[in-house]
């Protein structure tokens, strides 16, 4: 029998495969196109922030965004007057390059679930939530 476990590590790095190798022409790194579909709905948000909603160390989010200010996808600006934290904005390019990772997350979601129904991917994505949110 296979395990949840085995399931869960070998579909995250079958998908992180395909993901990057679509994202290949872009220069993005791991964890990039993860912070830019975060900062699609939430521009402007905290380093803290980022590194809650996708489940990454501190350290790692500001590796990541260390590479993304580099490559002109990211600003990162103090407001009203903190001097404690940044906030995170796309650029232009950023912004284009999360159109493409957003493109590219939706193809590879329709292959994913292309052999099931409606009814089964639904029922797979609300059971999948309700593991997720268990602590």
């Amino acid at each position: 029998m296979t395990t949840f476990h085995y399931l869960l590590m070998a579909g995250h790095s079958i998908y992180q495969k395909k993901l990057m190798e679509s994202l290949k022409n872009t220069g993005l790194t791991t964890g990039q196109p993860k912070v830019l579909d975060y900062l699609k709905d939430f521009d402007g948000a905290t380093q803290k922030e980022i590194a809650a909603a996708c489940y990454l160390e501190a350290a790692t989010v500001t590796s990541i965004l260390n590479g993304m200010e580099a490559k002109d996808l990211i600003i990162r600006k103090r407001l009203n007057g903190n001097r404690r934290s940044f906030h995170v904005f796309m650029t232009e390019k950023g912004k284009m390059h999360q159109k493409q990772v957003e493109e590219i997350f939706l193809r590879l979601e329709e292959e994913t679930f292309r052999e099931l129904s409606v009814e089964k991917r639904d029922e797979f994505l609300d059971i999948f939530s309700q593991i997720m949110t268990i602590e």
